[in-house]
């Protein structure tokens, strides 16, 4: 299917890898000019020489231009880290098409030990940054007619984890406050705001959930796999392609009448009706 995208500027957070990286993929393999942004040089910049080789690839499939790739490593959550990406040399500044937001997921663990700062910091991470983001953004997709936000959360916000407090407590804020912006005038001018909540995917955050499981439990980090692995219907974890898959469908022209949704991909897991 072609999404009828090609051209378009999309930011792209925690794409150094990970779901991030594989949005990234998708979009470019569509011939979506990328800003990606993450924390690490070193590891982003290595995500974007993987990216340009893809874009060159998919130009010569399928003959458009190759899609522009622009790595900006800094701290996203921080006003100077959002300067830096909308000031980034070559990109659209702040007239993005397409945002996905995505931040690593806070620390696992007992909320009795969590204080304030902590509870700060995945606040800020989690919903603050991702509502910044679309307030920089969302009057210019309005004025152009078109605009696509999704927001990489987690299946936390429809069943929460124990352990993850800090995750299921500020996603799920951004979770409300989506669901009211979403709804409102942005909609009939060619704006969409979607959340996809992933489930059990191949990734370092899961990695590190698990070691989590396996310390509280004393389980060796095999058994805690294949056991995880086991209350899955689909029997494996997700791939950060076939993520990177749906969230391309939500940017595309032809997902413009899906606003205001939170897409669970999580191999069927989540057991509820609705």
């Amino acid at each position: 299917m072609n999404l009828e995208i090609a051209g378009k500027w999309a930011l792209v957070c925690g794409a150094s890898k990970g779901l991030g990286f594989g949005c990234a993929k998708a979009l470019v393999d569509n011939g979506v000019n990328v800003v990606i942004n993450a924390r690490r040089a070193e590891v982003l910049q290595a995500a974007a020489s993987e990216l340009t080789v893809l874009a060159d690839a998919a130009a010569k499939r399928d003959g458009f231009g190759a899609a522009t790739v622009i790595a900006v490593a800094c701290d996203i959550t921080t006003v100077e880290g959002r300067e830096a990406v909308f000031t980034a040399a070559g990109g659209p500044g702040k007239d993005f098409d397409i945002v996905v937001t995505n931040a690593g997921g806070p620390p696992p663990g007992d909320f009795r030990e969590w204080e304030r700062d902590a509870w700060i910091k995945a606040i800020d991470a989690n919903m603050l940054t991702p509502i910044e983001l679309i307030k920089a953004t969302i009057d210019g997709m309005a004025a152009r007619g078109f605009g696509r936000i999704v927001n990489i959360t987690s299946s936390a916000v429809k069943a929460p984890i124990d352990i993850l407090g800090l995750s299921n407590g500020a996603r799920s804020g951004l979770t409300g406050f989506v669901a009211g912006v979403a709804r409102s005038s942005i909609a009939a001018k060619g704006v969409t705001i979607n959340n996809i909540l992933p489930g059990k995917f191949a990734t370092d955050r899961l990695e590190g959930t698990m070691k989590a499981a396996a310390s509280k439990s004393g389980k060796d980090m095999d058994a805690i796999r294949e056991a995880q692995q086991a209350v899955v219907p689909a029997r494996r974890f997700g791939h950060p392609d076939e993520f990177g898959a749906l969230c391309a469908f939500l940017c595309s022209q032809q997902a413009g009448y899906i606003t205001g949704q939170n897409m669970l991909i999580d191999g069927g897991m989540y057991s509820g009706t609705f």
